[in-house]
This record gives C-alpha cells, sequence and structure tokens, in this order.
C-alpha cells in the first residue's frame, strides 16, 4: 500500500485535527496494517492519537486529558485479572482489552479499575505510551 494513501485514510478519519483510537485501529484493520504502523503513519503527518479508549488520554476537547477515575468498588475477578496479568508491574494494553472482553464491560472500565488499583497501564497498543 502507497503511503499518500495511508495519510489519505487517516485525514479522512481525523476527528477535530486528531486520530481517535477507535479509528486508528478501524483503520489498522481495514488497511491490514499492524496498529503502530497507523500511529506513525499519524505521527508523520502530525495527527495525535486522541480519544483512548481505556480513557487514558487524549479528551481535551471533552475538557479533560483523561476520564478515568478511581470507582468505589471493583469485584475481586476483575482485581484477580488485573494484578494476574501485570508485567513488571504494568498491565498491558492489549491485557485489559482482553479483561473487558471477558467481563463484557466497555473498555473504560478496566481502565478505571486500574486506576482504582493504582496500575499503569503500559505498552499501548498504537506504541503511544
Amino acid at each position: 500500500m502507497r503511503m499518500k494513501e495511508v495519510e489519505d485514510a487517516i485525514h479522512e478519519s481525523l476527528l477535530d485535527g486528531r486520530l481517535p483510537c477507535k479509528r486508528a485501529f478501524d483503520l489498522a484493520s481495514k488497511l491490514d496494517l499492524s496498529p503502530s504502523n497507523v500511529r506513525q503513519a499519524a505521527d508523520d503527518v502530525d495527527a495525535r492519537i486522541s480519544r483512548c479508549q481505556l480513557g487514558l488520554f487524549g479528551f481535551e476537547d471533552l475538557g479533560e486529558k483523561r476520564l478515568v477515575r478511581a470507582l468505589p468498588k471493583i469485584t475481586e475477578s476483575i482485581e484477580d485479572q488485573i494484578r494476574a496479568a501485570l508485567i513488571d508491574g504494568f498491565l498491558p494494553c492489549a491485557t485489559a482489552w482482553q479483561i473487558a472482553e471477558e467481563e463484557a464491560l466497555p473498555r473504560f472500565l478496566i481502565g478505571c479499575a486500574c486506576d482504582t488499583l493504582e496500575v499503569r497501564i503500559a505498552p499501548c497498543q498504537l506504541g503511544c505510551f
């Protein structure tokens, strides 16, 4: 695929000049690229990633940098899954998504559960952090 096609697809997917995480993953699937390749192509055209699906960054247009907040309570099952999946003290983004899928929860709530447990999420599947 030519770089121009990727850049055009990114430009068509921008929201307020930024590429939302969900749209980056949709493009990766559509263009048969890795998510990190889409992020790199977005960087090349000065389009920052926004609206992390875990709520960690990119919500300035909604008045906050990040939307995650500590929850009053999380289930023991979710806590156990998060703690069991830690690698060097961090929960990989891909694993957070997997836990959300297994628990039939929005990804954002796993981000909040991690905030509650003071667990950091890394690495990002797009390579943002």
